[in-house]
């Protein structure tokens, strides 16, 4: 790290792989020979995730060692925040692990959610996820001086589900930033699902906090809209939510004589499209613009 807090590439080039799970994209990186200290992986994430500039994603994963499951992992948004969990996320470093031989076919990782426990199943990657906590339903906020009905669930991060009638119409990038910046959801924000009903399947679109802008996928989202849809539409499982990418999930569940959800899984498909070596040039296009100012 610099004298002014920034990244200064030491120990590159790094070796890194590019997956996606149903369009949501990210940089993977084998970190269980630590070079990074903490605060640096942040900026790296930062730096790495910015499209043309950089390689671009959706997130940085560092894959960590962890002696009580197979490993563990540091996950960090586009912006450089660190997120407790991230489904699809999840999928594609339970991939890399089993290509990569670190783990075996059935396997339990650390997140920062808790141990997310992941199966291989040909191209695709069964994972459980975390109890969900914190459901509110029918809430009755405003934005941009209009009521809404919208509900909350946390599914690992917190999601906000708002269903529409055609989810093609939905402003994604104004309402989601006017929703995911709302004061009850403060300070932590939310994620905010558009999830249209179409017969037995859910057409979602989400607005996710750290890429502050709309993502072609969101897991914890999906079985956020799952879930709710569960609850206040009859929704069965398995549910499928097929992403703004055009991929499906599909979401397994139990609801429990409480009404809780138990037994909690997603499922999808997890690829890796590349594997390459971070070079200094994606780091410095930044900073060369600040030296000219």
């Amino acid at each position: 790290m610099t004298e002014d807090g920034r990244w200064n590439g030491r120990g590159m080039p790094i070796p890194f792989t590019k997956m996606n799970g149903a369009g949501n994209d990210f940089i993977i990186i084998d970190h269980r020979e630590p070079f990074l200290v903490k605060n640096e992986m942040a900026e790296l994430a930062r730096l790495v995730c910015r499209r043309r500039f950089s390689i671009g994603a959706d997130g940085l994963i560092l894959i960590g060692k962890d002696p009580r499951v197979d490993f563990c992992w540091h996950f960090y948004n586009a912006d450089g925040s660190l997120a407790e969990m991230c489904g699809n996320g999840a999928r594609c470093a339970a991939r890399f692990a089993y290509d990569t031989g670190i783990a075996p076919a059935a396997m339990r990782f650390q997140t920062a959610a808790g141990v997310i426990e992941a199966e291989i199943i040909g191209a695709a990657v069964k994972i459980k996820m975390t109890p969900p906590t914190d459901r509110r339903l029918e809430q009755q906020i405003t934005v941009n001086d209009r009521q809404i009905t919208v509900h909350h669930i946390n599914t690992g991060v917190p999601h906000v589900v708002v269903f529409v009638d055609d989810i093609n119409l939905v402003p994604v990038m104004e309402m989601g930033r006017a929703i995911r910046n709302h004061p009850i959801y403060q300070p932590a924000g939310a994620n905010v699902n558009f999830v249209e009903m179409r017969g037995e399947h859910m057409y979602a679109r989400t607005y996710e906090r750290g890429v502050e802008g709309e993502t072609m996928a969101c897991g914890t989202g999906a079985v956020a809209a799952a879930l709710i849809a569960a609850h206040t539409r009859q929704a069965l499982s398995p549910a499928r939510v097929i992403t703004a990418g055009g991929d499906s999930l599909y979401i397994h569940f139990c609801l429990n004589k409480d009404g809780d959800a138990d037994n909690v899984y997603l499922e999808g498909p997890a690829l890796t499209v590349c594997e390459g070596r971070l070079m200094q040039g994606a780091l410095f296009h930044e900073q060369c613009h600040d030296k000219n100012k």
